[in-house]
């Protein structure tokens, strides 16, 4: 359990320096961090309004599923895998739930 406390720390501490960075601009676009620690599960959203075009959307979604961490969405170029890995997570307690589960395995990441 002690794994999991510390992969969520890591998550929340990614998402909020990535909520500042993203928040640091002149725009009219909030982003917030969205956090369910009893579910594990944690996003970075945005919202708000600029000109007439209303936006809300996601994005980061990582979710930590039977002490792995998952990278369930990714709408930025950011390789999110290689920031996690060097605030401490282990790549092989890393699934990048956006590639397909047949193809996982010719990744250098955890499959499940």
């Amino acid at each position: 359990m002690e794994k999991v406390k510390k992969y969520e720390q890591i998550i929340l501490q990614f998402l909020e320096e990535q909520e500042s960075y993203w928040n640091g601009g002149n725009t009219p676009i909030e982003y917030q961090v969205i956090a369910d620690t009893q579910r594990k599960r944690y996003q970075l959203i945005s919202i708000g309004w600029k000109d007439k075009s209303y936006f809300h959307g996601c994005l980061y979604h990582l979710d930590i599923i039977n002490d792995k961490v998952w990278i369930q969405n990714n709408n930025t170029d950011m390789l999110i895998a290689k920031e996690l890995i060097e605030l401490g997570i282990p790549k092989h307690d890393i699934v990048l739930g956006v590639i397909h589960p047949k193809r996982r395995k010719d990744t250098e990441y955890a499959v499940a």
